[in-house]
């Protein structure tokens, strides 16, 4: 079975890169000391102490995994790459919401980078999908649970 191909832009590389280096050279070694601390407490069997490093140290390995297996199936997208004409993974795209009249700024990057927060989608949320492909002045249909949401792409960049 093949893995996923993950998309991610330069930027985004780098600080899954710098992610894994620190769950690598850092928290090991602190949840380590941590699971240390914790035997010197006694009886391991009713120490929450023990319990809670033990977690935590399974979710740093597990973190750990997942991230080296999306570096090794990573498909980095070069800013050459980008097309300034349709909207690509990459592209920082101004929308007009017709309905409201907002204006909306998103960089579209893969899944593993998006952070609606920091206006960055997926290529795979449903305004992601709407506008992939698209030019300017395209008006695209977004549905949502609200219902359906018309946008006009207004501007592609790199």
């Amino acid at each position: 079975m093949s893995e996923k191909e993950v998309i991610l832009t330069q930027e985004g590389l780098i600080r899954l890169e710098e992610e894994l280096e620190h769950l690598k050279s850092v928290k090991r070694r602190e949840v380590a000391e941590r699971i240390k601390v914790a035997i010197g407490y006694g009886d391991i069997s009713e120490n929450s102490e023990y319990e809670d490093a033990k977690n935590e140290q399974a979710f740093v390995e597990g973190r750990i995994i997942t991230l080296e297996k999306m570096l090794r199936n990573a498909r980095i997208i070069n800013n050459d790459e980008v097309d300034t004409d349709t909207v690509s993974v990459g592209s920082k795209v101004t929308l007009k919401d017709l309905e409201f009249g907002d204006i909306l700024e998103y960089s579209i990057v893969g899944t593993a980078e998006s952070d609606p927060f920091q206006n960055k989608i997926s290529n795979e949320s449903p305004v992601g999908k709407a506008i992939l492909g698209k030019n300017k002045g395209s008006v695209v249909d977004v549905t949502v649970p609200a219902g359906v949401i018309q946008y006009e792409i207004i501007d592609i960049q790199k």
